[in-house]
C-alpha cells in the first residue's frame, strides 16, 4: 500500500524515473501527444551540459526513425543547429581475411544512412523542450528513497519525504535499474568479458562522412564520423576488446595509444593524430524476461542492453518510447487505466519480439566474427564478398539498419 504517513503528496498520471535520452524523450513525447496527461520526470543527477568546444565521448548513431522521433519531440531542430554528423556510407571489413561490405545511402535513394549525435546534446535539447511543457514537472536532482504500490496507484517517496503517486511508473533508469530490482523483474544476462573503449580522436585523413568498422577476433573497432564546423578530421571511437587487452590499452600514453589504434584501424582514416580522454565501459548483455508488471513498465536499457557493435542500443530504446507512448495515448482516449497489466502487455507485445530478434542478430554477428576456426573464417569472408555483390540483398540490409 502507498505509505500513509506522508499527508502531502502530488498526484500524476505517469512518473518517469531517469532523464537520459530515453526517459526525456518519453516524457516529452507523451506530454506533447496528450496534453491532458500529467507527467513527473525525475533525475538523480544533473545532466551533463553540452560543450560546443569539446566532443562528448558518448555518441549515438541515430536511425531515421530515431531522428523522426526526436523531431516529434520538438528537439531535432535544436540538435541539428548545434552539431550533428550525417553519414552517407558505411565500410565494414574482416580483419582475418579480405571480406568486406560497403553500404551507400544513394543505393536506397536516401540522403544519408543516419546521424552521429552526442548524447549530452540530445539530452540537453530534449530537456529544453520538456521545460516548455505545462504538463511535465521535471524534478532534478532528486533521489527516490522508496517505492510503493497498491491496486490503483504506484508511489515514490523522495529522500526529502515528499511523496508522488501515479497510475504508472516508467523505469528509464538505465542498465542497472533500481526499479527493475525493486519490483523483482527477472533478467537473463551475462558478462561478455569485454570492455568498450570510447573517446574522440583526430585523424590524418578526412572521414568522408563514412562510418568505418573493422571486425577482429578480440572485438569490433568502430570509427564514427564527427563534424566540427565542417572539419571532417574527427571520429568517435568505440573499440571493443577483451577486458585484459582493454586494460592494457587504457594504460598506454596518448602517443602509444594512437599508434596502436592506427595499426588496428589499418589507416582507414590515416594516422590517428591525437586522442581525448579515454573511458572503458564493461560490456554486459541483459534482457528482462518481462518488460511490465502491474503499474510498472521498463524502457530502454532498463529492459535490455546489447553489445554496441552495431550501435543499436539507443535506437531500440527510442522504439520502446514510440510503442509505449502510442499504447498509453490510445488507452487514455478510451478512458482506460494506464497502469493496468492489460494495457501494459500491449506495449510488451509490440517491443519484446523485435528487441529479442535484434539482440539475437547482434549476438550471432559477434560470435561469427569471434570464431577462430579456419573454415568459418573462409566462409565468413566469402559471405561478406557475396553480399556486397548482391545489390537487392545489400539494399534490404541497409533499410533494416536505417529502420526504414
Amino acid at each position: 500500500m502507498v505509505n500513509k504517513k506522508v499527508e502531502q503528496y502530488r498526484e500524476y498520471d505517469v512518473i518517469v524515473v531517469g532523464a537520459g535520452m530515453v526517459g526525456a524523450a518519453f516524457a516529452c513525447l507523451i506530454a506533447r501527444s496528450n496534453a491532458s496527461l500529467s507527467i513527473a520526470l525525475l533525475e538523480a543527477h544533473g545532466a551533463a551540459a553540452f560543450d560546443s568546444e569539446q566532443f562528448d565521448p558518448r555518441v549515438a548513431a541515430l536511425t531515421e526513425k530515431s531522428r523522426s522521433l526526436l523531431d516529434c519531440c520538438g528537439a531535432w531542430d535544436s540538435i541539428a543547429a548545434q552539431r550533428v554528423s550525417a553519414y552517407g556510407a558505411m565500410q565494414v571489413w574482416d580483419a582475418e581475411g579480405t571480406g568486406e561490405i560497403h553500404f551507400d545511402c544513394h543505393d536506397v535513394q536516401q540522403p544519408n544512412l543516419g546521424h552521429i549525435v552526442e548524447n549530452s546534446l540530445v539530452v540537453e535539447s530534449l530537456l529544453a523542450e520538456v521545460d516548455k511543457l505545462d504538463n511535465v514537472d521535471f524534478l532534478c536532482p532528486v533521489s527516490v528513497s522508496q517505492y510503493s504500490q497498491s491496486d490503483s496507484q504506484v508511489g515514490v517517496e523522495l529522500s526529502g519525504g515528499e511523496q508522488l503517486v501515479a497510475s504508472l511508473l516508467v523505469a528509464a533508469d538505465g542498465g542497472n535499474s533500481s526499479i527493475r530490482e525493486r519490483f523483482k523483474f527477472a533478467t537473463r544476462e551475462w558478462d561478455y568479458g569485454h570492455s568498450a573503449i570510447v573517446t574522440t580522436v583526430k585523424t590524418e585523413s578526412i572521414h568522408q562522412q563514412t562510418a568505418w568498422q573493422r571486425f577482429m577476433p578480440t572485438g569490433p573497432l568502430a570509427l564514427l564520423p564527427l563534424d566540427k564546423q565542417g572539419d571532417q578530421h574527427y571520429c568517435s571511437l568505440v573499440w571493443s576488446q577483451e577486458s585484459a587487452e582493454a586494460e592494457r590499452l587504457m594504460t598506454l600514453d596518448d602517443v602509444d595509444f594512437c599508434a596502436e589504434l592506427s595499426r588496428a584501424s589499418e589507416l582507414c582514416v590515416g594516422e590517428i593524430l591525437s586522442v581525448d580522454k579515454r573511458y572503458a565501459i564493461p560490456l554486459r548483455q541483459r534482457h528482462a524476461k518481462d518488460y511490465v508488471v502491474e503499474r510498472v513498465a521498463l524502457l530502454g536499457d532498463a529492459a535490455h542492453t546489447i553489445h554496441p557493435l552495431a550501435g543499436q542500443g539507443v535506437n531500440l530504446g527510442f522504439a520502446d518510447v514510440k510503442a509505449l507512448v502510442d499504447t498509453l495515448c490510445a488507452e487514455a482516449k478510451r478512458g482506460n487505466d494506464l497502469g493496468s497489466l492489460m494495457c501494459l502487455n500491449r506495449y510488451q507485445r509490440l517491443r519484446k519480439p523485435e528487441n529479442l530478434a535484434t539482440m539475437a542478430a547482434m549476438e550471432g554477428f559477434k560470435r561469427l566474427f569471434a570464431a577462430d576456426n579456419v573454415a568459418v573464417r573462409l566462409l565468413r569472408n566469402i559471405g561478406l564478398g557475396k553480399v556486397n555483390q548482391i545489390k537487392p540483398l545489400k539494399n534490404e540490409i541497409i533499410k533494416q539498419v536505417m529502420g526504414l
